[in-house]
């Protein structure tokens, strides 16, 4: 079933056990989560500080390390309570609430950032919009800047369709995930592209500008 933002907003309070259950039991969907954070983590406490822009912020769980770290961050996101979640984190982040399945919001029109961060969040557009998304975000990103996405995501079709029926009862047909074969092709004119594969279920994507 897809959640809009009031369905969010009543998940909000356990979001964070749920996925913690999932990460630990290594089942889909959020097999890799913390992994999957901490090399994020790692690579933008790397050249810290940075100006950082979480898309899908959620309840905060990597932006407000990163925020103690000392990078300067913007997140968006289209649940109230998951904002007020993160806010209580970091008083001082700049957090707008937005729905970012219609690109990113007015107040960042001409801006830019070091780091673009996407952590299950990008699968909520569809291929389409994806493709959409990233191409627009590279025009906000800083000169050596990077989007980086962790997600469920897939190195080829048939690994997805692998886990698909392997989970068949928990299957979330709502959901787009990353398949990195397919998102080469489409952006690869565009960008550069990196991708790393984590678990059974999960990766993380680099794009920089050529």
């Amino acid at each position: 079933m897809l959640l809009d933002n009031k369905g969010f907003d009543l998940w909000a309070d356990n979001y964070d056990k749920a996925v913690n259950l999932s990460d630990e039991d290594n089942t889909y969907p959020f097999a890799g989560y913390k992994t999957i954070l901490a090399a994020i983590y790692a690579e933008i406490m790397s050249v810290a500080p940075c100006k950082v822009l979480d898309v899908g912020i959620g309840t905060g769980v990597l932006a407000s390390k990163l925020c103690a770290g000392g990078n300067l961050i913007t997140g968006i996101d289209f649940s109230e309570k998951m904002l007020k979640i993160t806010k209580s984190k970091m008083p001082n982040a700049r957090l707008i609430t937005h729905d970012f399945t219609s690109g990113l919001p007015d107040e960042l029109v001409n801006e830019k950032f070091d780091f673009i961060v996407l952590t299950y969040s990008i699968h909520h557009l569809t291929y389409e919009e994806q493709t959409s998304f990233l191409l627009k975000a590279l025009k906000h990103l800083t000169t050596n800047g990077s989007i980086i996405i962790g997600d469920v995501a897939f190195e080829t079709v048939d690994m997805m369709k692998k886990c698909e029926e392997e989970n068949k009862a928990y299957w979330d047909e709502d959901e787009f995930y990353i398949i990195y074969s397919e998102l080469f092709k489409r952006l690869d004119d565009n960008c550069n592209i990196e991708y790393q594969q984590i678990t059974h279920c999960s990766g993380i994507v680099k794009i920089t500008s050529k």
